[in-house]
């Protein structure tokens, strides 16, 4: 596996929360990918020391309907 520094690590965390801030379920694909971001978000802040698991820029709404899945 490459090495990223943690400035990439936090880009990367920033951009997935991004992605993950603007999708919309509808169908079981939706649903996977939301998985998949939200796996991918948790594998990059345990790559940085200390971890990272709260949301950058928090949006009520898309975090009330991803509970709501």
């Amino acid at each position: 596996m490459a090495n990223l520094s943690k400035r990439s690590v936090e880009t990367l965390i920033d951009l997935v929360e991004i992605k993950l801030s603007c999708i919309q379920v509808f169908d079981r694909d939706d649903a996977k990918e939301l998985a998949a971001l939200e796996q991918a978000r948790r594998e990059l802040g345990e790559m940085i020391p200390g971890g990272k698991s709260s949301t950058v820029v928090p949006f009520p709404d898309t975090e009330a309907q991803r509970a709501a899945v």
